[in-house]
């Protein structure tokens, strides 16, 4: 079936990505939903991220004849479509098997960017052909530059051009409804494994067909390739020493736009700017590391006042529809990354679940913006 076909018959089946979601859920094996759904700790980030949007309302003004959106951005040198972009995520093939091709693909298709992850479950070399010119590498630093600088080279090599330090992981989180759930590394072959295989068969036919995920990018530096070593390495080996020293030094080896992604706090962002960094993203990790974090969109506002314009500012955590990434754009961002709606997308419906999401995305900005009474994204920043 081609793209237009799915669109023609999906479009009113899953008209919004809580759609998707339900749809999701019930393909999905309970500890691939669980990983994809858990926060922190008690989870209240998660509720928090997504009942600040609630509390942003705008006044329409009307009379302004008719319009037409325009929502095409410029982000570092480079035109998109929208301002929307794929977040990374890792250990994405265990949510559903080849997720990053999917999603590549779809950021290729679509002219978005699409931030593959140091922990995917594909290497840069794989993915980088099918992004295209709009790959984006996310780095959890490495305790050795050596390694660090290996990783780079192999993403700026397969055209990736630019790089997100994630600076909001100092040490591994804690996830308790993943542990209830039973998801260990490697995963275990349980009887209720086993009962959630048979009664998932089409997730469990692709994950054979293709393989059971592995951190393939990382593997290649350990001594073999099983799960429960690998995971040790990362475990031991990425994260934890991150200072601005260590930031200088990643963007002088990447040689490209460098973004600093976790930023919650209005000084950091300006630290940041003050060391050459050329974006700011604000993010609480999708309430997945620090559960007393304040939501993202809170925060927001009095870092786009700190950076005052002199860097881009891009924002994630909580996004659902096209009214919240007309929020988030409205109080300051200039670009909005989202994760878990797009691998709803591909949980629910397959290959061309990430461009469905897409539609549904940029057609309610698009409307949301007709709605308020905007033609334009700097019209919408302006809006009194």
């Amino acid at each position: 079936m081609s793209y237009h076909n799915y669109k023609a018959y999906y479009s009113n089946r899953f008209p919004a990505i809580d759609d998707l979601a339900k749809k999701a859920k019930s393909r999905l094996p309970h500890v691939s939903w669980e990983y994809l759904e858990s926060g922190t700790g008690t989870e209240r980030l998660l509720q928090r991220n997504r009942n600040a949007f609630e509390t942003i309302t705008f006044t329409p003004r009307f009379c302004k004849g008719n319009l037409e959106a325009d929502i095409n951005t410029n982000l570092f040198g480079r035109s998109y479509a929208c301002p929307i972009g794929i977040a990374p995520v890792g250990l994405t093939g265990l949510i559903w098997p080849k997720s990053e091709h999917y999603l590549a693909a779809s950021a290729n298709s679509n002219n978005i960017p699409f931030c593959l992850s140091t922990v995917a479950t594909e290497t840069p070399e794989t993915i980088g052909p099918l992004v295209g010119s709009n790959g984006w590498f996310q780095l959890y630093p490495p305790k050795e530059m050596e390694l660090a600088a290996s990783i780079l080279s192999r993403a700026k090599s397969a055209g990736f051009h630019t790089l997100v330090i994630t600076a909001d992981v100092p040490m591994a989180s804690r996830r308790e409804r993943t542990k209830r759930a039973g998801l260990t590394m490697p995963p275990k072959i349980t009887p209720k494994l086993i009962w959630q295989g048979l009664t998932h068969p089409v997730w469990s036919y692709d994950t054979l067909r293709h393989g059971l995920p592995r951190l393939r990018t990382v593997e290649s530096y350990t001594e073999n390739t099983d799960f429960k070593f690998v995971s040790g390495f990362v475990g031991n080996r990425l994260g934890g020493t991150l200072d601005w020293d260590y930031c200088e030094q990643l963007k002088s080896i990447w040689d490209g736009p460098t973004v600093i992604k976790g930023v919650l706090h209005p000084d950091d962002a300006q630290k940041a700017i003050d060391i050459g960094l050329d974006g700011i993203w604000v993010s609480n990790h999708g309430g997945r590391q620090f559960n007393g974090a304040p939501a993202s969109i809170v925060a927001l506002p009095d870092i786009a006042a700190m950076v005052g314009g002199q860097v881009p500012i891009i924002f994630d955590s909580g996004v659902r529809t096209g009214l919240d990434i007309m929020k988030a754009l409205y109080l300051g961002a200039d670009f909005v990354m989202l994760g878990r709606p797009f691998l709803y997308g591909i949980a629910a419906i397959g290959k061309y679940g990430a461009d469905h999401v897409i539609n549904i995305l940029s057609d309610d900005f698009k409307n949301n913006m007709v709605q308020l009474g905007v033609a334009s994204i700097s019209e919408l920043k302006a809006y009194k």
